[in-house]
């Protein structure tokens, strides 16, 4: 599966964006979806995830409650609306899919896939 990411942009803090990822192919539906984000200097980390059996939704303790993952079957499609955004949210945000029951949805290593990254930047 190949996977596109959009949306980022350079925003001031406070601000949303809404990041989007595009799959290839026809068994989006067997993926879990996660995003991750590095910024510079710092490892990759996770961000939000998605189950691929009943919507599941999981984050990161320091997005959860301004980050909203969610996926669109008909368009192959997962999304990361962030919002009330901070300078620390600055990173490259990656999109990744999981195909296998194994691991965490945390776990970089767990994911088999990944999108070429999409840069957000929050100015305070």
């Amino acid at each position: 599966v190949q996977l596109q990411a959009s949306g980022g942009g350079s925003v001031q803090a406070g601000d949303s964006l809404r990041l989007s990822c595009a799959a290839s192919g026809r068994t989006f539906r067997s993926y879990a979806m996660g995003w991750f984000r590095q910024a510079p200097g710092k490892e990759r980390e996770f961000v939000a995830a998605i189950s691929q059996s009943d919507g599941s939704t999981y984050y990161a303790d320091s997005v959860k409650g301004r980050f909203t993952i969610s996926r669109d079957y008909a368009k192959n499609t997962v999304y990361l609306q962030m919002n009330s955004l901070q300078s620390e949210d600055t990173a490259v945000y990656y999109c990744a899919a999981k195909i296998a029951y194994i691991g965490s949805y945390a776990a970089t290593w767990a994911y088999d896939y990944w999108g070429q990254g999409t840069q957000v930047t929050v100015s305070s």
